[in-house]
């Protein structure tokens, strides 16, 4: 099920990853380190599946955000910047 997030508290990729297990999340406004990883930002929707994800991507508003996702990969490398 996708779920819009109604909280505006920024929080850790920590705190992301531990209040969604194993979803992708939509993280708006999202504070980057030098190698472009996100360090915390304002989670706004959720979804199990990416395409879920994929249609929510009209609540970031044209604001610069971060897609990730929260449970182990083949590679364990999964992020969209734009």
């Amino acid at each position: 099920m996708n779920q819009s997030i109604k909280t505006k508290k920024i929080l850790t990729l920590a705190e992301i990853y531990q209040q969604y297990p194993d979803q992708w999340v939509l993280i708006v406004e999202p504070e980057l380190n030098e190698d472009l990883e996100v360090i915390q930002g304002l989670v706004i929707a959720t979804s199990p599946d990416r395409e879920g994800l994929y249609d929510q991507l009209h609540l970031s508003q044209e604001k610069s955000f971060a897609i990730e996702y929260t449970g182990s990969t083949e590679n364990d490398a999964v992020a969209l910047l734009l």
